[in-house]
């Protein structure tokens, strides 16, 4: 299997989770539309590495989903609304076995033995230790998240702020 030294997210990411090499050293398994690559760095490394290319970092993406959706756990990744990748976890980030995915590739989700079985658009399954309904309410929220921000970038809002009238004081005459 191909080793990659650096990733950047693109559009044919359809998901990726973490891993320990033989020097239990964290890597990455990627898997993209037609190809699945592992890199020398951890999803969170990826994800910060993504959002610096474009001039951001993941602490403020991660605050600026918190403001808008109003979740504060296992919020999405807004990684680059130009190319509309965003991505979101099937578990809290801090976990080690996270599996980051793309809402983007999902094509349909259905249960099997309380598990979720996730077809993706190249026909690709993959079965995750997640409840169908669990799983479903964070696609949703990735992917009106994903709506929201693009159409913000799309057609964004200005205000105009006029300055405080200045009060004129009357000087009085004291005699």
């Amino acid at each position: 299997m191909v080793i990659e030294k650096h990733y950047v997210i693109n559009q044919h990411m359809m998901y990726m989770f973490g891993l320990r090499d033989r020097n239990a050293k964290e890597c990455t398994l990627v898997t993209e539309f037609h190809r699945v690559f592992i890199v020398d760095r951890s999803p969170l490394e990826i994800l910060d590495d993504s959002l610096r290319s474009i001039g951001f970092d993941l602490k403020g993406a991660m605050d600026t989903a918190k403001l808008i959706i109003g979740k504060s756990m296992m919020c999405p990744v807004m990684i680059n609304h130009i190319h509309k990748i965003c991505v979101f976890p099937d578990k809290s980030h801090k976990h080690e076995d996270t599996i980051w995915f793309n809402p983007l590739h999902i094509l349909r989700t259905d249960s099997f033995k309380r598990k979720t079985n996730i077809e993706f658009r190249n026909k690709l399954i993959l079965m995750i230790d997640s409840k169908l309904y669990s799983f479903n309410n964070k696609l949703k929220s990735a992917e009106q998240f994903s709506q929201i921000t693009i159409e913000n970038a799309t057609n964004p809002v200005s205000y105009i702020i006029e300055p405080p009238k200045k009060i004129r004081k009357r000087k009085s005459k004291i005699k």
